[in-house]
């Protein structure tokens, strides 16, 4: 089976799409020559995600979790 389809006949042959799909192919769906959509298999959430996962990605400065003066005034925030 291609890897793109006209929507119709990814219509036409529905079955067989989901046949490949479930096998861990995607499909391409196009209309009138642009793509719309793409059919994949679904992989459920099972809940859990590893620890670390967005370890180096995240970056923070030194003073993240120091208040600008007017807030802290404003609120009554005292100096550190």
């Amino acid at each position: 089976m291609e890897k793109q389809l006209t929507l119709t006949d990814a219509k036409a042959r529905f079955s067989e799409v989901i046949d490949k799909v479930s096998e861990g192919d995607e499909v391409l769906i196009t209309r009138m020559g642009k793509p719309v959509a793409v059919i994949s298999r679904y992989i459920p959430d099972n809940g859990k995600r590893p620890l670390g996962i967005l370890k180096g990605k995240i970056e923070m400065s030194e003073d993240f979790d120091e208040w600008p003066e007017d807030l802290a005034s404003d609120w009554g925030i005292p100096d550190k």
